[in-house]
Protein backbone atom coordinates (compact mmCIF):
# COMPACT_ATOMS: atom_id res chain seq x y z
CA UNK A 1 0.00 0.00 0.00
CA UNK A 2 1.60 3.35 -0.57
CA UNK A 3 -0.24 4.89 3.03
CA UNK A 4 1.90 2.53 4.31
CA UNK A 5 4.76 4.45 3.48
CA UNK A 6 3.83 7.35 5.66
CA UNK A 7 5.03 10.00 2.85
CA UNK A 8 1.00 10.42 2.44
CA UNK A 9 0.13 12.11 5.55
CA UNK A 10 3.25 13.86 5.90
CA UNK A 11 3.05 15.32 2.76
CA UNK A 12 -0.75 16.63 4.15
CA UNK A 13 1.06 17.74 7.25
CA UNK A 14 3.16 19.98 5.17
CA UNK A 15 0.44 21.28 2.95
CA UNK A 16 -1.50 22.51 5.93
CA UNK A 17 0.99 24.10 7.42
CA UNK A 18 2.68 25.95 4.82
CA UNK A 19 -0.91 28.82 4.65
CA UNK A 20 -0.42 29.21 7.98
CA UNK A 21 3.80 30.61 8.52
CA UNK A 22 2.76 33.49 5.83
CA UNK A 23 -0.07 34.58 7.69
CA UNK A 24 2.13 34.27 11.53
CA UNK A 25 5.27 36.09 10.10
CA UNK A 26 2.35 38.82 8.71
CA UNK A 27 1.05 39.34 12.53
CA UNK A 28 4.50 39.08 13.88
CA UNK A 29 5.48 42.06 11.75
CA UNK A 30 2.98 43.85 12.51
CA UNK A 31 2.78 43.95 15.69
CA UNK A 32 6.38 45.00 15.29
CA UNK A 33 5.34 48.20 13.33
CA UNK A 34 2.18 48.69 15.98
CA UNK A 35 5.15 48.57 18.98
CA UNK A 36 7.47 50.52 17.28
CA UNK A 37 4.73 53.42 16.29
CA UNK A 38 3.33 53.82 19.92
CA UNK A 39 7.24 53.73 21.22
CA UNK A 40 8.05 56.61 18.60
CA UNK A 41 4.72 58.61 19.51
CA UNK A 42 6.31 58.48 23.41
CA UNK A 43 9.32 59.03 22.75
CA UNK A 44 8.18 62.65 20.87
CA UNK A 45 5.80 63.26 23.40
CA UNK A 46 8.53 63.18 26.24
CA UNK A 47 10.84 65.00 24.46
CA UNK A 48 9.17 68.64 25.54
CA UNK A 49 8.84 67.36 28.78
CA UNK A 50 12.80 66.01 29.52
CA UNK A 51 13.48 69.27 27.75
CA UNK A 52 12.16 70.97 30.71
CA UNK A 53 12.97 69.07 33.28
CA UNK A 54 16.80 69.35 32.42
CA UNK A 55 16.69 72.70 31.61
CA UNK A 56 14.93 73.46 35.36
CA UNK A 57 18.20 71.96 37.17
CA UNK A 58 20.89 74.43 34.40
CA UNK A 59 22.68 77.50 35.19
CA UNK A 60 21.20 80.93 33.64
CA UNK A 61 24.23 80.87 31.46
CA UNK A 62 24.25 77.59 30.33
CA UNK A 63 20.69 78.02 29.39
CA UNK A 64 21.44 80.82 27.00
CA UNK A 65 24.51 79.74 25.45
CA UNK A 66 23.84 76.55 24.33
CA UNK A 67 20.41 73.74 24.37
CA UNK A 68 19.34 71.62 26.81
CA UNK A 69 20.45 68.72 24.43
CA UNK A 70 24.16 69.02 25.18
CA UNK A 71 24.45 68.11 28.56
CA UNK A 72 24.46 64.57 27.50
CA UNK A 73 27.76 65.57 25.96
CA UNK A 74 29.05 65.83 29.91
CA UNK A 75 26.57 64.97 32.06
CA UNK A 76 28.11 64.67 34.85
CA UNK A 77 29.67 68.07 35.18
CA UNK A 78 28.61 69.79 38.18
CA UNK A 79 29.23 73.35 37.01
CA UNK A 80 26.35 73.14 34.90
CA UNK A 81 23.97 71.75 37.49
CA UNK A 82 21.70 73.85 40.03
CA UNK A 83 18.99 73.95 42.76
CA UNK A 84 19.06 77.56 42.91
CA UNK A 85 16.32 77.99 39.77
CA UNK A 86 13.57 76.13 42.17
CA UNK A 87 14.64 78.36 45.29
CA UNK A 88 14.32 81.35 43.13
CA UNK A 89 10.95 80.91 41.79
CA UNK A 90 9.79 78.94 44.93
CA UNK A 91 10.48 81.83 47.21
CA UNK A 92 11.04 85.47 45.64
CA UNK A 93 8.92 85.00 42.89
CA UNK A 94 5.79 83.71 44.71
CA UNK A 95 5.07 80.11 43.48
CA UNK A 96 4.72 78.41 46.96
CA UNK A 97 2.22 80.66 47.56
CA UNK A 98 0.32 79.68 44.37
CA UNK A 99 1.24 76.08 44.54
CA UNK A 100 -0.57 75.77 47.72
CA UNK A 101 -3.76 78.05 46.35
CA UNK A 102 -3.91 75.69 43.38
CA UNK A 103 -4.04 72.50 45.76
CA UNK A 104 -6.80 75.00 47.58
CA UNK A 105 -9.10 75.46 44.42
CA UNK A 106 -8.28 72.22 42.83
CA UNK A 107 -8.60 69.64 45.44
CA UNK A 108 -12.30 70.80 46.51
CA UNK A 109 -13.28 71.56 42.83
CA UNK A 110 -12.56 67.72 42.40
CA UNK A 111 -14.31 66.43 44.82
CA UNK A 112 -17.32 68.44 45.19
CA UNK A 113 -18.75 67.39 41.79
CA UNK A 114 -17.87 63.78 41.71
CA UNK A 115 -19.78 63.45 44.88
CA UNK A 116 -22.69 65.27 43.38
CA UNK A 117 -22.37 63.81 40.31
CA UNK A 118 -22.12 60.21 41.83
CA UNK A 119 -25.33 60.71 43.99
CA UNK A 120 -27.31 62.19 40.73
CA UNK A 121 -26.02 59.23 38.22
CA UNK A 122 -27.76 56.79 40.87
CA UNK A 123 -30.55 58.55 40.51
CA UNK A 124 -30.62 58.48 36.63
CA UNK A 125 -29.93 55.04 36.39
CA UNK A 126 -32.03 53.35 39.00
CA UNK A 127 -34.44 55.85 40.59
CA UNK A 128 -38.21 56.42 39.46
CA UNK A 129 -39.47 60.14 39.60
CA UNK A 130 -41.53 62.29 37.42
CA UNK A 131 -39.34 64.88 35.06
CA UNK A 132 -36.44 61.94 35.04
CA UNK A 133 -36.10 62.24 31.38
CA UNK A 134 -36.77 65.92 31.07
CA UNK A 135 -33.68 66.44 33.59
CA UNK A 136 -31.42 64.00 32.24
CA UNK A 137 -32.18 65.63 28.77
CA UNK A 138 -30.98 69.03 30.25
CA UNK A 139 -28.04 67.90 31.64
CA UNK A 140 -26.80 66.33 27.82
CA UNK A 141 -27.82 70.05 26.59
CA UNK A 142 -25.30 71.67 28.82
CA UNK A 143 -22.54 69.83 27.68
CA UNK A 144 -22.67 71.57 24.83
CA UNK A 145 -23.09 75.48 26.33
CA UNK A 146 -19.37 76.82 26.30
CA UNK A 147 -18.30 78.03 29.73
CA UNK A 148 -17.65 81.35 28.41
CA UNK A 149 -21.14 82.25 28.00
CA UNK A 150 -21.75 81.71 31.59
CA UNK A 151 -18.54 84.12 32.79
CA UNK A 152 -20.31 87.44 33.02
CA UNK A 153 -23.90 86.65 34.82
CA UNK A 154 -21.93 84.32 37.14
CA UNK A 155 -19.70 87.14 38.01
CA UNK A 156 -22.50 89.87 37.94
CA UNK A 157 -24.32 87.01 40.84
CA UNK A 158 -21.08 86.96 42.56
CA UNK A 159 -20.73 90.38 42.92
CA UNK A 160 -24.57 90.51 44.81
CA UNK A 161 -23.57 87.85 46.57
CA UNK A 162 -20.22 88.47 47.59
CA UNK A 163 -18.25 85.73 46.42
CA UNK A 164 -16.04 87.57 44.01
CA UNK A 165 -12.50 86.96 45.18
CA UNK A 166 -13.35 83.96 47.30
CA UNK A 167 -12.30 80.17 46.76
CA UNK A 168 -16.37 78.97 47.36
CA UNK A 169 -17.13 81.02 44.56
CA UNK A 170 -14.23 79.22 42.02
CA UNK A 171 -14.93 76.16 43.54
CA UNK A 172 -19.08 76.57 42.48
CA UNK A 173 -18.10 77.83 39.19
CA UNK A 174 -16.01 74.82 38.79
CA UNK A 175 -18.22 72.85 39.93
CA UNK A 176 -21.11 73.93 38.04
CA UNK A 177 -19.00 73.35 34.83
CA UNK A 178 -17.87 69.83 35.34
CA UNK A 179 -21.39 68.34 36.75
CA UNK A 180 -22.76 67.93 32.92
CA UNK A 181 -19.74 65.60 31.89
CA UNK A 182 -19.64 63.94 35.52
CA UNK A 183 -23.28 63.17 35.50
CA UNK A 184 -22.96 61.86 32.21
CA UNK A 185 -19.62 59.69 32.24
CA UNK A 186 -21.15 57.94 35.68
CA UNK A 187 -24.59 57.42 34.17
CA UNK A 188 -23.33 55.57 31.70
CA UNK A 189 -21.27 53.19 33.89
CA UNK A 190 -24.23 52.93 36.53
CA UNK A 191 -26.60 52.33 34.36
CA UNK A 192 -24.76 49.18 33.12
CA UNK A 193 -24.21 46.97 36.29
CA UNK A 194 -26.02 44.33 36.65
CA UNK A 195 -29.84 44.69 37.44
CA UNK A 196 -29.84 41.67 39.88
CA UNK A 197 -27.47 43.22 42.72
CA UNK A 198 -30.13 45.83 43.25
CA UNK A 199 -32.93 43.08 43.37
CA UNK A 200 -30.57 41.20 45.66
CA UNK A 201 -30.09 44.19 47.91
CA UNK A 202 -33.79 45.39 47.92
CA UNK A 203 -35.15 42.06 48.83
CA UNK A 204 -32.34 42.15 51.96
CA UNK A 205 -34.41 45.32 53.07
CA UNK A 206 -31.47 48.16 51.82
CA UNK A 207 -32.27 51.48 50.53
CA UNK A 208 -31.68 53.54 48.01
CA UNK A 209 -28.59 55.03 50.02
CA UNK A 210 -27.48 51.52 51.04
CA UNK A 211 -26.96 50.28 47.81
CA UNK A 212 -25.73 53.11 46.66
CA UNK A 213 -22.37 53.39 49.28
CA UNK A 214 -21.95 49.79 49.96
CA UNK A 215 -22.84 48.55 46.53
CA UNK A 216 -22.83 51.20 43.20
CA UNK A 217 -19.71 53.57 44.43
CA UNK A 218 -17.16 50.68 45.45
CA UNK A 219 -18.07 48.99 41.09
CA UNK A 220 -17.99 52.44 40.19
CA UNK A 221 -14.27 53.59 40.98
CA UNK A 222 -12.80 53.31 37.74
CA UNK A 223 -15.49 55.68 36.25
CA UNK A 224 -15.16 57.82 39.20
CA UNK A 225 -11.08 57.69 38.74
CA UNK A 226 -11.29 58.71 34.97
CA UNK A 227 -13.58 61.55 35.80
CA UNK A 228 -11.12 62.70 38.72
CA UNK A 229 -8.52 62.51 36.24
CA UNK A 230 -10.30 64.54 33.96
CA UNK A 231 -11.49 67.70 36.50
CA UNK A 232 -8.23 67.38 38.39
CA UNK A 233 -6.55 67.96 35.40
CA UNK A 234 -8.78 70.76 33.87
CA UNK A 235 -8.96 72.81 37.30
CA UNK A 236 -5.14 72.64 38.18
CA UNK A 237 -4.39 73.82 34.30
CA UNK A 238 -7.09 76.05 34.36
CA UNK A 239 -6.13 80.03 33.87
CA UNK A 240 -9.46 81.34 32.69
CA UNK A 241 -11.63 80.80 35.43
CA UNK A 242 -8.91 81.56 38.19
CA UNK A 243 -8.56 85.37 36.14
CA UNK A 244 -12.12 85.63 36.55
CA UNK A 245 -13.04 85.13 39.90
CA UNK A 246 -9.96 85.09 41.68
CA UNK A 247 -7.74 87.80 39.94
CA UNK A 248 -3.70 87.92 40.37
CA UNK A 249 -3.72 89.12 44.22
CA UNK A 250 -0.61 87.63 45.92
CA UNK A 251 -3.05 86.07 48.13
CA UNK A 252 -5.44 83.90 45.99
CA UNK A 253 -3.56 83.54 42.65
CA UNK A 254 -2.88 79.90 41.45
CA UNK A 255 0.02 78.72 39.97
CA UNK A 256 -1.18 79.41 36.19
CA UNK A 257 -1.34 82.97 37.25
CA UNK A 258 1.57 83.48 39.03
CA UNK A 259 3.45 81.83 35.80
CA UNK A 260 1.62 83.69 33.65
CA UNK A 261 2.50 86.79 35.69
CA UNK A 262 6.20 85.02 35.84
CA UNK A 263 5.72 85.17 31.54
CA UNK A 264 5.13 88.44 31.20
CA UNK A 265 7.73 90.33 34.18
CA UNK A 266 10.87 87.81 33.38
CA UNK A 267 10.43 86.32 30.15
CA UNK A 268 13.79 86.53 29.52
CA UNK A 269 14.64 84.08 32.16
CA UNK A 270 14.06 80.67 30.82
CA UNK A 271 15.65 79.24 34.14
CA UNK A 272 13.48 80.44 36.11
CA UNK A 273 10.34 79.88 33.68
CA UNK A 274 11.57 76.29 33.00
CA UNK A 275 11.71 75.45 36.90
CA UNK A 276 8.39 77.44 37.85
CA UNK A 277 6.90 75.38 34.67
CA UNK A 278 7.91 71.47 35.91
CA UNK A 279 6.57 72.54 39.48
CA UNK A 280 2.78 73.08 37.80
CA UNK A 281 3.27 70.00 36.03
CA UNK A 282 4.91 67.78 38.45
CA UNK A 283 1.37 67.44 40.56
CA UNK A 284 -0.71 66.62 37.29
CA UNK A 285 2.03 63.73 36.64
CA UNK A 286 1.58 62.52 40.14
CA UNK A 287 -2.16 62.25 39.74
CA UNK A 288 -2.16 60.73 36.24
CA UNK A 289 0.40 57.99 36.94
CA UNK A 290 -1.32 57.28 40.05
CA UNK A 291 -4.94 56.58 38.42
CA UNK A 292 -3.82 56.09 34.98
CA UNK A 293 -4.91 52.27 35.49
CA UNK A 294 -8.45 53.28 35.78
CA UNK A 295 -8.76 55.59 33.17
CA UNK A 296 -9.10 53.58 30.26
CA UNK A 297 -11.54 51.20 31.98
CA UNK A 298 -13.33 54.64 33.34
CA UNK A 299 -13.64 56.19 29.42
CA UNK A 300 -14.82 52.76 28.13
CA UNK A 301 -17.24 52.28 30.97
CA UNK A 302 -20.91 51.56 29.86
CA UNK A 303 -19.28 51.96 25.83
CA UNK A 304 -20.40 48.13 25.82
CA UNK A 305 -23.99 46.38 27.50
CA UNK A 306 -24.22 42.58 27.60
Amino acid sequence: MSFASGRAPTAAVGKDLEPIRPSFFKRATSNIWVRATVFSIAVMWTIPTAGIFISSFREENAIKQSGWWTVFAHPFEASQWTLENYSEVLTSSGMLDAFLNSLLVTIPATVIPITIAAFAAYAFAWMKFPGRSLLFAIVIGLLVVPLQMTLVPLLRLYGDVGLTGTFLGVWLAHTGFGLPLAIYLLYNYMATLPKDIFESAAIDGANHFTTFTRLVLPLSFPALAAFAIFQFLWVWNDLLVALVFLGTGSETAVLTAQLNELVGSRGQDWHLLTAGAFVSMIVPLIVFLALQRFFVRGLLAGSVKG
